[in-house]
């Protein structure tokens, strides 16, 4: 299972809302884990309306998820979380599968 957080959803359905290129609203969020970053995988997430004859899916706070097989090997009991400080604002990753990550925070290891 991968959730997200009510501020997460918050976020997403807000990004929906005030996109005026195209309409998201019965798009998913696509979540991956690829490869690259100083730690070896990174996180990324988009807007999709295809999912794939194997790909894991869940509904969280109202956002649809869609979850790859190899990604979600790396994903499973993640919890999807969304900050703002001083310093930064983005979609922050609670994953129990991580080993470590690098010095600031934008790539991890499993």
């Amino acid at each position: 299972m991968i959730s997200m957080t009510d501020r997460a959803a918050a976020k997403v359905k807000e990004i929906v809302a005030t996109t005026t290129d195209e309409d998201l609203s019965n798009q998913g969020l696509r979540v991956k884990v690829v490869g690259g970053g100083c730690a070896g995988f990174s996180y990324d997430l988009y807007f999709e309306n295809e999912v794939g004859d194997m790909d894991e899916q869940f509904e969280s706070n109202g956002v649809k998820l869609y979850v790859d097989p190899l990604s979600f090997q790396y994903l499973e009991n993640t919890e999807i979380d969304y900050i703002e400080d001083v310093h930064h604002s983005g979609f922050k990753f609670n994953n129990p599968n991580t080993t470590g990550s690098c010095g600031c925070g934008s790539s991890v290891k499993f």
